[in-house]
């Protein structure tokens, strides 16, 4: 059987979009996973997708600021490289799909323009390591169609979406939970948790908990009050600890069956990763997006969020107009940013889900597969 390459990593965000292609691809291919060995990806794969052979390839993260440990850098990305280029002899795939990542560059390198690489960029701007590969690609594809005109022959397929997001069963989320019967608001931070967002939720916890029913992804480290998503974690954080019980709020640090609270939820507050916005915008689900704000991250959610709202599919609020989170006592009056942007929302739903239900370009999961499969069969 022909061989397929997968490769991304880093975030969950490089990951899912590969195993969202993996099913279509399976009936057809023999499907091998490259990406860093003990990491999130390796995980994600042998978890979700066992019948993916994985392979372990040890990687560096390009630099964005000089230091003098950055003059090691381009001698251990050859070394990824010669070890990409072995496991490709071994497995003689028919073409690689990359999802991006910093381990997805010395797979792209290795190919060398004899196999051929599919890129697909999620985010409105293109990421360091896309940017280097992009030039040995046969076809860049994209989630957001602005940033495919900008490149020879890029191609808007929309984002690689999970088939299971549009299965959820509200039912099950329900009897996790036991909130049942109010207005259901799903609070969310990327794979990692968000450290802003969870402690605004904190602030402002009592007037949420009068207006929605909460579900709140803490993050698998936000419920212990440490550290936040990749881009929060420059310095160490003491978060506050998460509140006391309320009948009408449920933390968990993580969502095994996200698919069933994404069923539930009436409204959610997300970061601007990209998969998820797609992921809203599929099941026009009125969101509120906080994006990780430029200076530590490379402002790609700032980008991902203002497309969208563009659209008019979401509603952004900077996270400096949550940051403070001790309330404020302004005219005699406590502010709160998170359920007044909250207010907006609602008012707004209607006109939000038809903006989402017209939107172009969103799930291109098919599409995506069939280009894999035209591009192996040539």
């Amino acid at each position: 059987m022909d061989v397929i390459v997968l490769t991304g990593g880093g975030t969950a965000g490089h990951v899912m979009p590969n195993l969202a292609l993996a099913p279509l691809l399976a009936k057809d291919f023999e499907l091998h996973y490259i990406g860093r060995p003990g990491s999130m990806e390796e995980e994600l794969v042998k978890k979700n997708c066992p019948y993916i052979v994985f392979h372990g390839l040890e990687c560096v993260k390009l630099p964005r600021k000089f230091t003098l440990k950055n003059l090691a850098v381009p001698f251990k990305l050859l070394a990824s490289k010669k070890k990409a280029k072995r496991i490709l002899a071994e497995i003689r795939p028919k073409v690689i799909f990359s999802k991006g990542g910093f381990v997805a560059l010395p797979v792209m390198l290795a190919a060398g323009g004899k196999i051929p690489v599919i890129l697909h960029e999620s985010d409105y701007t293109m990421g360091l390591s896309n940017r280097m590969g992009a030039k040995k690609c046969a076809h860049v594809c994209t989630s957001f169609s602005d940033l495919a005109a900008k490149i020879p022959g890029g191609i808007c397929t929309g984002a690689p979406l999970r088939g299971q997001i549009y299965r959820g069963d509200k039912r099950r989320a329900e009897l996790e939970t036991g909130l049942i019967g109010r207005q259901n608001l799903l609070i969310m931070g990327g794979s990692l948790g968000a450290q802003a967002i969870n402690e605004a939720v904190y602030a402002e916890f009592g007037e949420l908990a009068k207006r929605f029913d909460v579900v709140h992804i803490t993050g698998k480290q936000g419920a212990a009050g440490e550290r936040g998503s990749a881009g929060e974690q420059g310095a160490e954080h003491k978060s506050n600890a998460a509140p006391v019980k309320e009948p009408h709020y449920h933390p968990i640090p993580f969502a095994e069956n996200i698919e069933d609270y994404l069923a539930w939820a009436d409204y959610c507050i997300t970061r601007g990763g990209a998969n998820a916005l797609f992921e809203l915008c599929a099941l026009c689900i009125p969101s509120l997006a906080i994006p990780l704000p430029k200076g530590v991250s490379r402002g790609d959610q700032i980008d991902n969020a203002r497309y969208f709202e563009r659209l008019g599919c979401v509603k952004v609020l900077e996270q400096n107009q949550i940051t403070n989170y001790k309330l404020q006592i302004t005219n005699y009056k406590l502010q709160f940013p998170l359920c007044k942007a909250l207010d907006e929302l609602q008012k707004d739903a209607a006109s939000l889900r038809s903006a989402c239900k017209e939107a172009k370009n969103i799930d291109g999961t098919e599409r995506i597969a069939r280009l894999i499969q035209e591009t192996a069969k040539r």
